[in-house]
């Protein structure tokens, strides 16, 4: 029984990173949609069913949206499914979520997204020493063309890396 507990130990270490961050969900649509200016790490005050079904591994930032209301940050539309052996407590799944930040931070965040174009998306959702957490990340939406640049550097990036492993590929086939 001792050897079995031992090696679900040793996969739930090697879940998490270097940083004891274990990564339950990540929004990779908003890097691609948007100039990331800032980024914080906040809290998230969450009900009890609704921390079960993150262990689970089951979450989507995919829509989300952060919004300051009345000197409090919420979290918008992260669709958290319901824990599936929970009874008639259970949570709602795109129910507003708080997120628990410094007060400076707050003033600086109330600051910065007066500004037009700027807003505040989830970029990850991870469990950092057993606690919740939220990055978000102050953004400002890019246009069409800055997306399609982005494409093309990152296309031509790749290209130049095969060519250059191609090229050391052949050298050492000629020696």
């Amino acid at each position: 029984m001792a050897k079995k507990d031992d090696k679900n130990k040793s996969k739930a270490k090697k879940a998490k990173d270097a940083n004891g961050r274990k990564l339950i969900a990540q929004n990779k649509k908003a890097r691609h949609d948007y100039h990331i200016l800032d980024t914080y790490e906040c809290g998230i005050a969450l009900t009890g069913t609704e921390v079960k079904s993150l262990r689970e591994g089951r979450a989507s930032l995919v829509d989300g949206f952060a919004q300051l209301d009345d000197g409090e940050v919420w979290l918008h539309n992260v669709h958290i499914p319901e824990y599936a052996q929970g009874t008639w407590t259970n949570h709602s799944a795109r129910r507003k979520r708080k997120l628990l930040l410094h007060r400076y931070e707050i003033d600086k965040l109330i600051g910065k997204t007066q500004e037009t174009g700027h807003t505040l998306v989830p970029l990850q959702l991870y469990f950092l020493n057993g606690r919740a957490k939220v990055e978000i990340a102050l953004a400002k939406g890019k246009k069409e063309y800055d997306k399609r640049h982005a494409l093309r550097e990152k296309q031509d990036r790749r290209e130049s890396d095969r060519a250059i492993s191609a090229a050391r590929r052949r050298q050492r086939l000629k020696v």
